[in-house]
């Protein structure tokens, strides 16, 4: 019997995969090897730069190649190994900001510090001319106070990006949620449909009403910011939506050979747990879009002020 594993499709996209090598693209074998409930991976752009919103993105589960927005991706996990004892973060980054704050630095907080500096809109727009070139140049902060600050942000962001499964020592138990009052809800008056006839194909916002519109369903209180919450020139709602809807063709682009058949086997109604993950995906990113000011703060605090030299962090 083939076995099934959680799989990071796209950046806040939580799938299923089949775990048989003979049935995966590309598998990447290091990847699978040093997969463990303790590992992290942190995706971002190779192939070109990101243009707004957060620059990289972070995922528990196993993620596709092209995690971060689906267009040439690249995979960065926290461990090399399994057992969660070496990690995959340069030695000489961490030896030169010990000697700079006179102090050992765990290199899991330096792991935290690159999301919290980088998981943000305002890194994007702040060095648009500078992303012309692909590439993420990390600033590094020759201060232990702004460091501590900026690791501690990107701790609750990677707890945030994991739905809670990760970096989440004294965090709630379970999926992350606003505050009561603050949350989005369910209409009852207008429940999304989980019948064939009522199968969502469309998916609508309405910032008067503050209503995401689910086909014929309703969910409520919902942040503008968001609807509008992206990666990189990908919506996060209208991609999540677009691999639950009813109709999930794809428009083949140039000589580019058609779709499998495999593609048409799919649910012929809207899955209660649709709606579930649906609900953990706003909470997460409106908690996200809470912490942008004060990533944003303490970016222009880094680059303000003392900075490790590039040249210390060479091996």
């Amino acid at each position: 019997m083939l076995g099934f594993a959680p799989y990071a499709v796209r950046s806040f996209d939580r799938q299923w995969l089949v775990a048989d090598n003979r049935l995966i693209n590309r598998e990447n074998k290091n990847l699978w090897e040093s997969y463990s409930t303790r590992q992290v991976y942190l995706t971002a752009l190779s192939q070109t730069s990101p243009k707004l919103g957060a620059a990289t993105t972070v995922a528990a589960n196993l993620p596709d190649h092209d995690h971060y927005n689906g267009r040439g991706g690249r995979v960065f996990p926290l461990w090399k190994d399994a057992s969660a004892t070496e990690p995959n973060v340069s030695p000489a980054a961490v030896k030169a900001l010990a000697k700079a704050f006179g102090a050992p630095v765990d290199p899991v907080d330096v792991f935290a510090y690159v999301a919290g500096v980088l998981a943000h809109p305002a890194f994007t727009a702040t060095h648009r001319e500078d992303l012309i070139r692909p590439g993420l140049r990390v600033p590094l902060t020759a201060d232990a106070a702004l460091f501590r600050r900026a690791a501690d942000l990107g701790s609750e962001v990677i707890w945030l990006h994991t739905f809670g499964e990760r970096f989440n020592e004294g965090k709630p138990a379970g999926e992350p949620r606003l505050p009561d009052g603050e949350q989005p809800r369910h209409s009852a008056a207008h429940p999304i449909p989980t019948t064939p006839e009522g199968f969502p194909d469309t998916l609508d916002y309405d910032p008067a009403t503050k209503q995401l519109k689910v086909g014929s369903g309703v969910i409520e209180n919902l942040p503008q910011a968001v609807w509008d919450y992206e990666v990189s020139g990908k919506n996060v709602l209208t991609q999540w939506f677009s691999y639950r809807k009813k109709d999930r063709s794809r428009p083949i682009i140039g000589d580019r050979r058609p779709p499998s058949p495999l593609g048409l086997i799919q649910p012929d109604h809207w899955l209660p747990e649709y709606t579930s993950e649906l609900i953990n995906v706003l909470n997460v990113l409106a908690l996200l879009v809470k912490l942008e000011p004060e990533q944003a703060e303490v970016l222009q605090a880094i680059e303000d002020g003392p900075l490790i030299s590039p040249a210390a962090t060479q091996n």
